[in-house]
């Protein structure tokens, strides 16, 4: 990520849809108790980062047993290929400490049909890759973008036992942190038309929320429709919410429009958003481990992830 330089009562509901022009959807997910089980959750995690997948670097060995993992994961849920296929690999040059070099990925593509806008597509990325081995310390990248993996994993485990309402590809990217590669190859030769993908949503980092306790939301002040959709989703005990970064007066690293995959949506003309923690110190280095992670506020951050998505959905194309 970013390359370096709860249920409302009906009171509330009848106030929020009284103040926005458009309709509130109402949430589809049902909230999930204390005692849920976010087994899966933490194993996608632990496993994505650890040192044996010798920080993910593309075109690495281990980025190509991450790339066996997610794989294996997808087809456990029952998530089909993509019309294209499950893998699209690509060749693109990308940058290194020592310049720019060739790099070959693969960006792993699962699509679950819709129920109600069946040729339309909610586009949910999350890149797996990230900066390897480096001067023979492992950047293991638990948060920088293990999270974000194992969050849209869970996604599409609820989606498969609670069907969308429009089609969604889930796509683990490649090569973001060598220049958003996998994301632009991804718009470039997208497996379905871009003028049938309705939004691109992107996760990454979405686990250290205690940092300031928000899962920031980038890119409602370049679609600001999108706004009133989410900001009713009620805080978790550890996590909300919080919009920005995007405007003309966040500048340079506070800025995260150009920061990560959703880059490459932006850049060809479709709405996006981005779903990330803040700046924290372990930010690409080889402690970004699993250790610092925070069980409880990396649920809740997920929770508030899977909650938005469920909203655009059902709000998109009425």
């Amino acid at each position: 990520m970013r390359p370096v330089l709860a249920s409302l009562t009906a009171i509330a509901a009848a106030l929020t849809l009284a103040a926005c022009e458009t309709t509130t959807p109402v949430a589809t997910e049902t909230p999930v108790a204390a005692s849920a089980d976010y087994a899966q959750l933490m194993d996608d995690l632990r496993i994505l980062s650890a040192d044996d997948m010798q920080g993910r670097d593309t075109g690495s060995e281990g980025g190509a047993k991450a790339r066996e993992y997610i794989v294996g994961r997808l087809e456990a849920l029952g998530v089909q290929p993509s019309p294209m296929g499950r893998l699209q690999p690509w060749e693109m040059q990308g940058r290194t400490r020592e310049g720019t070099k060739t790099f070959s990925g693969t960006n792993i593509i699962g699509v679950i049909p819709g129920t109600r806008v069946s040729d339309k597509y909610i586009v949910v990325t999350a890149h797996y890759d990230h900066v390897g081995v480096n001067d023979g310390q492992v950047f293991n990248g638990a948060d920088d973008n293990a999270s974000g993996v194992a969050t849209m994993l869970e996604l599409a485990k609820r989606l498969k036992a609670n069907p969308p309402e429009h089609s969604v590809l889930i796509v683990a990217l490649d090569g973001e942190e060598r220049g958003l590669l996998g994301a632009k190859h991804f718009v470039e030769a997208p497996p379905v038309p871009l003028s049938s993908i309705s939004m691109n949503l992107n996760f990454d980092m979405t686990a250290r929320a205690d940092t300031d306790g928000k899962l920031w939301v980038t890119g409602t002040y370049q679609h600001p429709y999108f706004r009133p959709v989410l900001e009713w989703l009620p805080a978790r005990a550890n996590v909300a919410l919080a919009f920005g970064k995007d405007t003309p007066e966040d500048k340079g690293a506070d800025n995260w429009v150009e920061a990560s995959d959703h880059a490459a949506f932006h850049r060809a003309g479709l709405p996006f958003l981005y779903f990330g923690v803040n700046y924290h110190p372990d930010y690409h280095r080889p402690t970004d481990d699993l250790e610092k992670i925070n069980p409880a506020v990396f649920q809740d951050s997920t929770e508030l992830a899977i909650g938005g998505f469920r909203a655009l959905d059902a709000w998109l194309d009425q």
